[in-house]
């Protein structure tokens, strides 16, 4: 005897008949494609063999029985059944118990919201295994290892799920937290599923609404959506042709988009990190780690304007923040040699953030005054006098530019490291 098909669950044909018995008052009973009861008004009937359903099946033609003919049929009571449907197959029947005359009025209405509550069902069922497919796929192209899996099988993969991994995509890391109490004591939020949310917020509702929102945005066929962590959502954007002139600025700018929508949700933040361009799935790998690494670097230094407030930007590049990744993999013993080392009388300074903010303008402006000011927005008499300071303090020129490098390494160093400076920070 074959399973009920998965569009027919018991669990789900019994919640219909228990819900629409109580609606029309009387007992609805629903069978799979063998004539078995799966669901019940009355709960004792479930597990039954309802003989009349295996003709309604095979006919797919509606039935009604008086008492003389129910009598007759195994499992069976006087009362109308009728063919559930679903793309022209047959896959179990509803019936309804009372007279011929009393239910047949309502056989047609049962029948019609028995098949919407399946289709809808049978979508709900594909959507999440799509779902979970994609989550998957993107779970073993962000571990990939060429040592372990060949990227062609996981190509195959993709075009069974309708992706094409040939096609040129950029990785997107979004980072979703809640402000929680205890967090914010300890300097930080909670990400989305590991602190509470309140009594009022279920976490798996959370991130459904978040997983919706990102697919609102990135819209695209050929767009890989999938939560990767607890607050953690990825995504595989499939880029247009031309890259990056006008598609870098609108791939950031449909990341706030997401950051805005998902801030306006009870108090949540949101930050986006954005890898570079791949088109295979080794390059997938790296755009997507490069994507991580741009949130968790993008959170500790500033990423705009020197002298602005570390991660106020919500969206991070990593083509920003090479340098500050490549500080980052050195390991922290050997970036403090290389702030004592440098930096050392620079960082004993009360104003030591302000000199630090100035190197740092002053290189990433290209060496160039006129541009450093108006990155620190300061007068430019300002910047020479900070730049003269630094100079009397180290003893060295800041028009050397091998030593200067070496000072705005220290300094991206210290960002890395959090640290204000100045005697007791």
């Amino acid at each position: 005897m074959q399973s009920p098909p998965p569009a027919l669950s018991p669990s789900l044909a019994q919640e219909i008949a228990r819900d629409t018995s109580a609606v029309i008052g009387f007992n609805v009973l629903i069978t799979d494609a063998d004539g078995m009861v799966i669901g019940s008004g009355d709960a004792g009937r479930v597990g039954s063999f309802h003989e009349a359903s295996v003709e309604v099946i095979r006919t797919k033609e509606p039935a009604t029985h008086n008492a003389s003919q129910a009598q007759q049929l195994r499992g069976v009571r006087p009362g109308m059944t009728l063919p559930l449907v679903t793309d022209g197959q047959a896959v179990g029947t509803v019936g309804i118990t009372g007279t011929p005359a009393q239910v047949r009025r309502f056989g047609l209405l049962v029948k019609r919201q028995t098949e919407i509550l399946l289709r809808e069902s049978v979508m709900l069922r594909s959507r999440l295994l799509a779902e979970r497919a994609a989550e998957k796929l993107f779970a073993d192209i962000a571990s990939y290892d060429p040592h372990v899996v060949e990227g062609d099988f996981l190509v195959f993969r993709a075009a069974e799920l309708g992706f094409d991994l040939r096609l040129q995509r950029v990785a997107v890391a979004f980072e979703v937290t809640v402000p929680d109490t205890g967090a914010r004591r300890h300097g930080g939020p909670a990400a989305i599923g590991t602190a509470p949310a309140g009594p009022t917020r279920d976490m798996a509702l959370i991130r459904s609404e978040l997983l919706r929102t990102v697919r609102e945005v990135f819209a695209d066929p050929q767009d890989i959506v999938a939560s990767t962590a607890p607050g953690w959502i990825g995504v595989l954007h499939r880029l247009p042709a031309r890259w990056p002139d006008e598609s870098l600025a609108s791939l950031v700018s449909d990341c706030r988009r997401v950051t805005d929508v998902i801030a306006a949700q009870d108090g949540l933040t949101a930050r986006a990190g954005i890898g570079e361009p791949a088109a295979s799935v080794g390059g997938l790998h790296d755009s997507y780690q490069d994507a991580c690494d741009a949130l968790r670097l993008g959170a500790r230094v500033a990423c705009s304007a020197p002298g602005q407030a570390a991660g106020t930007s919500p969206v991070h590049l990593i083509t920003d923040l090479r340098v500050h990744q490549l500080l980052a993999g050195t390991g922290q013993p050997a970036r403090n040699r290389l702030l004592d080392r440098t930096a050392a009388d620079l960082r004993a300074q009360s104003d030591w953030p302000v000199l630090r903010d100035t190197i740092t303008a002053w290189c990433e402006s290209g060496f160039n005054l006129v541009r450093a000011s108006a990155a620190l927005h300061i007068h430019r008499n300002t910047v020479v006098y900070r730049m003269n300071k630094i100079e009397q303090i180290t003893g060295r020129s800041l028009r050397d530019h091998r030593t200067t490098m070496a000072l705005y390494l220290a300094c991206l160093a210290d960002r890395l490291e959090g640290g204000s400076g100045g005697d007791g920070a």
